[in-house]
């Protein structure tokens, strides 16, 4: 929504739909490491077809995941410098990998959790 909204000069509504992207984004990160701190990783246990499509997406996410903290964070550096085009410059990188990592992650944790989980799980 956020980018419609720029897209359509709605600068107030862009900056409130990135504000709640960056705060319930930043609540999920703390959230999933502690989770898995307490936790810990789980392996799939995956085969066949399953682990054909689950790995590779999976491995995409993960290494997205940890491109994407760093890309939002010099997204929003030009924010609070007034840097409009240096911050549509980056965003332009940021916004495509940080849909991947989120509907990927989804993908990932319904493939995991919902359609197709181990027994040991």
């Amino acid at each position: 929504m956020g980018w419609y909204f720029i897209r359509h000069g709605a600068w107030r509504r862009h900056m409130a739909c990135m504000i709640t992207a960056v705060i319930s984004s930043a609540f999920f990160l703390v959230c999933y490491i502690t989770y898995h701190v307490h936790i810990g990783e789980k392996s799939s246990g995956y085969t066949g077809w399953i682990a054909a499509i689950y790995f590779p997406i999976l491995a995409s996410h993960v290494l997205l995941a940890f491109v994407t903290l760093p890309l939002v964070i010099l997204t929003l550096i030009p924010v609070f410098r007034r840097r409009w085009n240096r911050h549509k410059r980056i965003a332009r990188w940021t916004i495509p990998i940080w849909l991947y990592v989120s509907v990927t992650g989804v993908f990932v944790y319904l493939m995991l959790y919902k359609w197709f989980p181990p027994p040991t799980l």
